[in-house]
């Protein structure tokens, strides 16, 4: 009894100090920012097209078209709003008297039909009983896409060169660094075993897409670079994400052949496309700075109270919801180096409806304010199974760090102003504006 008397004191001694660090959460929420992508949505290839590299048709969603909205895709998206009314009603951003809410809630949604629905969508699930209005524009909105807008000017050489020097100069090196993920696509597209020796050579009149050349080449205003062949292993892998989340039977999704951790391990093809294009380091800057700049000035002026040119909404906005494409999470989240991965997902993941989120909280006993980010998204089952959220079943969420701002707390809270300041190193001024 007294060895076992003396382990506990030596531990709370050792503990102490942990303990002692900490300290309750005394901050208030005084302002989110809830930047998401959009919901569950078709192929961004017809059918016909897509049919070209499998020996199997593809299956048809419940909705025609190219990049279209699902029908369950916008549920999705409504109960991820109604779940973001629970939770920033509870901690008292909002009243939950939607018609007086809805005049401290600014939304913005890259001009596409997708992505407005899904900004629509999420707006009637936060405010069902209110009508939202969702800022969008026709041409290309600078904030989401800063290059075409003419507000950023990427250099298509240093584009190449910036995306090659990342691969050794040998681009067709991630050929064999991937070659089990590709191996795995092959195998599902043309119906065999995985671990099939020999593989089977393609079936006449099919494209192999996991076998066409990669290589970096200059891209367009909306993409930054081209990929070559792994731009098509993406076109044609991408269909498998969106039948598993929009619920199609399991005889639909992959022809059956993948599970959720299957499809996981492909979509590591993806994630790789999108962290080539998007978040090395040059692209993040040009990219990502318009819209980091308005993140910035919008929490800046929550904080003081004064109208700051650049900043979205107003100084009493408490709100702000950015609705836009995976390569737009993907770019901020590179221009200030943050990660995350959640159960189901590889890491760094812009799930469907997914949204990085950056809480302004005040310390109620310094008054001083901080900034706390974390990404939100539903799982792949609760996408699949159209699940409800609530506070006691939410969404998988994980604190993000931010690298040179963040304190050690579990919540790795930043103190705006270190933001501010980390911030204006990330952001390229030549590449952000201030217009609204």
């Amino acid at each position: 009894m007294k060895i076992h008397s003396v382990r506990i004191v030596a531990l709370a001694f050792l503990c102490g100090p942990f303990l002692a660090a900490q300290p309750a959460d005394d901050t208030q929420l005084k302002q989110v920012i809830i930047f998401g992508r959009h919901g569950v949505r078709t192929p961004v290839l017809p059918n016909a097209a897509l049919n070209n590299f499998s020996v199997q048709p593809f299956p048809q969603f419940s909705v025609s078209g190219i990049s279209v909205l699902t029908p369950n895709g916008r549920r999705n998206e409504a109960i991820l709003g109604s779940y973001f009314r629970l939770r920033l009603t509870q901690e008292g951003l909002l009243t939950g008297k939607d018609s007086a809410d809805a005049a401290f809630v600014y939304f913005r949604a890259t001009g596409t039909p997708l992505i407005i629905e899904t900004a629509q969508a999420f707006a009637a699930g936060m405010l069902p009983t209110a009508g939202v209005n969702v800022n969008f524009s026709q041409e290309s909105d600078p904030l989401f896409n800063p290059v075409s807008a003419g507000v950023a000017r990427l250099d298509e050489g240093m584009a190449v060169a910036a995306v090659n020097g990342r691969l050794g100069g040998n681009s067709q090196s991630l050929a064999s660094a991937y070659a089990s993920e590709l191996a795995l696509t092959r195998s599902v597209l043309f119906n065999y075993p995985f671990d099939q020796i020999p593989v089977p050579a393609a079936p006449a009149g099919k494209v192999d897409v996991t076998v066409l050349p990669i290589g970096v080449t200059a891209g367009t205003p909306n993409l930054p670079v081209g990929l070559g062949g792994l731009a098509m292993v993406i076109g044609a892998i991408d269909p498998f994400v969106m039948e598993y989340a929009d619920g199609l039977p399991d005889a639909d999704v992959a022809w059956g052949q993948l599970t959720a951790a299957g499809i996981s391990q492909i979509f590591r093809l993806y994630n790789l496309t999108l962290d080539l294009e998007f978040r090395t380091p040059y692209l993040a800057r040009v990219q990502s700075s318009n819209v980091a700049s308005h993140i910035v000035r919008s929490m800046v002026q929550a904080a003081t109270g004064n109208a700051m040119t650049g900043a979205l909404g107003n100084p009493s906005t408490k709100v702000i919801v950015l609705t836009a494409a995976n390569t737009n999470l993907t770019g901020l989240a590179g221009l200030f180096h943050l990660d995350w991965i959640l159960p189901g997902y590889q890491a760094d993941v812009c799930a469907p409806g997914g949204a990085l989120v950056f809480e302004l909280r005040q310390s109620q006993s310094t008054g001083e304010y901080l900034v706390r980010a974390s990404y939100v998204t539903q799982t792949m089952d609760q996408l699949r199974n159209v699940t409800a959220l609530t506070l006691d079943t939410p969404p998988a969420s994980a604190p993000v760090f931010i690298p040179g701002c963040s304190v050690s707390n579990s919540a790795y809270d930043c103190p705006l102003a270190d933001f501010v300041r980390r911030a204006n190193r990330a952001i390229d001024p030549e590449s952000a504006d201030l217009m609204n």
